[in-house]
């Protein structure tokens, strides 16, 4: 219950002025900072009209919104205030002039037994705890970080900030997982869903919207997750986290202009540089690609060796990718061998860069004839990764198994959307099984027939630099699946 401050009274309820927080009785009822601030102004001026407009300055200050947002918002005020057996309609529409709080209220100050300060800042030292795990990107501290915002969200389940932070947290547990066979689709769920209270409680907030943006895009929402990116960085263009985020949602030359917005805002975050690289080896514009990852790496390897401030992994991988592409094996062997001597810990997707650094290690070794070496890599890069869709091929294990590997590996889709970009994934894994068979035109014609039927967005970039295809080596067979991808990422 509130600590002291200004409270009014009607019926049941009871409204927590200074901190918008509403009362039955004993029991706390959810109540979203833009209904608070309306319900408020009315208590203020019960028996007064009070316009719309006035109503929509109140609640949602500057931005813009319409006569059609105040009723929605009046529409679940009522609903709220009518819980249990209350029916009493509190709020009375005037046509034509707006709303007016009818009723017996009285205004006074609440004062509970005083509490230490200390103990008024414990909730509030969890978040922070929980908000500097998440900035680690590390696996564990990311779990830490989901526990304390439920423990936030059970002691106040209207923080809106707390939402937030676990969205964020479950949407990371997800991509930790990503590349397992049974990826932690519940926690994409929940992270989606608390989002979604978090703007809704929030809607001023840029980083609700943000991470509302990285879940979508994680659930494969891209056009809505573009949107949600834009407006945090239309809310806040001077935080990097959301351009940085709008880079991870977006793609082609929207993808390259918000990373170079983050290396504005936060130079030398090794991060943009590889979001950067994705595009240009989508378009086949290596040297372009291998310049700016030559800066990446240089950023990954220049990281404080703390595990703070969103460090990454893979710029060494990446850069080795490119250079195989255009012929320069051992270069890149070198590239790979200094990715796995790095230090990624706990990181997110370690387990997913280290596993896919053995792949193309022996996808190297492959493509000069050293068949048992190669076999070694891509049974190390299954033993990082059990099913590693990409290294099962290369090994010939069976086409069921690696199938099942790729389609499991993303969220339950709605059967009437378009095809899954994924479904480009699982097109790569079946090419390179018709590879390792000899069957290059084949290969190179599955996974056209996937870029042509896949919704506009990031899938299928790596193709042109996938070592074990090698599509920059057989040009002829391959120019015009490269086409389609370099096409679309414009």
């Amino acid at each position: 219950m509130p600590n002291g401050g200004s409270v009014f009274r009607f019926g049941p309820f009871e409204l927590d002025a200074p901190r918008g927080r509403l009362f039955h009785g004993t029991t706390r009822v959810p109540l979203s900072e833009t209904h608070a601030a309306i319900l408020l102004h009315l208590l203020s001026h019960v028996g007064e009209v009070v316009p719309k407009t006035a109503l929509a300055e109140t609640a949602w200050r500057d931005a813009a919104v319409t006569s059609n947002s105040v009723d929605q918002a009046i529409s679940r005020l009522r609903k709220t205030l009518s819980t249990g057996q209350e029916r009493t309609d509190y709020i009375e529409t005037v046509p034509n002039r707006g709303y007016r709080f009818v009723g017996t209220i009285e205004h006074a100050q609440r004062c509970n037994a005083d509490t230490s300060l200390d103990g008024q800042l414990d909730t509030f030292r969890v978040f922070v705890r929980g908000e500097a795990d998440l900035n680690t990107l590390d696996r564990d501290a990311i779990v830490r970080a989901r526990r304390a915002f439920e423990d936030v969200l059970r002691a106040d389940p209207n923080y809106a900030p707390a939402h937030v932070g676990l969205a964020s947290a479950c949407s990371l547990a997800f991509e930790s997982t990503r590349i397992d066979i049974a990826p932690d689709v519940a926690a994409l769920k929940i992270g989606i869903e608390h989002a979604r209270i978090g703007c809704d409680l929030a809607p001023a907030s840029p980083e609700a919207w943000s991470t509302y943006a990285f879940a979508l895009c994680l659930n494969g929402d891209n056009l809505d997750a573009v949107a949600a990116a834009r407006k945090a960085t239309d809310l806040d263009p001077l935080d990097w986290r959301h351009a940085l985020r709008l880079s991870y949602v977006s793609w082609g030359e929207a993808r390259l202009r918000a990373a170079r917005r983050v290396l504005t805002l936060c130079p030398g975050m090794a991060l943009a540089y590889w979001l950067m690289g994705t595009v240009f080896i989508a378009r086949q514009a290596f040297d372009t690609a291998l310049d700016l990852l030559c800066e990446g790496r240089a950023a990954q390897d220049a990281q404080p060796k703390s595990t703070a401030g969103f460090p990454a992994v893979g710029l060494h991988l990446l850069t080795a990718l490119a250079l195989a592409a255009v012929g320069k094996v051992e270069e890149a062997i070198e590239s790979l061998t200094r990715e796995l001597e790095s230090p990624h810990r706990g990181q997110l997707y370690a387990r997913e860069c280290i596993s896919n650094t053995w792949y193309t290690l022996g996808a190297l070794r492959h493509r000069h004839g050293k068949r048992d070496a190669a076999a070694a890599a891509f049974t190390q890069a299954l033993t990082v990764v059990p099913g590693h869709p990409c290294a099962a091929a290369a090994l010939g294990i069976s086409a069921e198994h690696t199938k099942r590997a790729s389609l499991t590996r993303r969220a339950p889709r709605d059967p009437n959307t378009p095809q899954d970009p994924n479904t480009i994934d699982a097109a790569i894994v079946q090419a390179i099984g018709l590879v390792r068979a000899g069957r290059h035109p084949d290969a190179a014609r599955v996974c056209a027939d996937a870029l042509n039927h896949a919704p506009a967005g990031l899938a299928g970039w790596l193709l042109p630099a996938e070592p074990m295809l090698n599509p920059t080596g057989r040009h002829e067979i391959w120019a015009d699946t490269l086409r389609i991808l370099s096409n679309r990422a414009v």
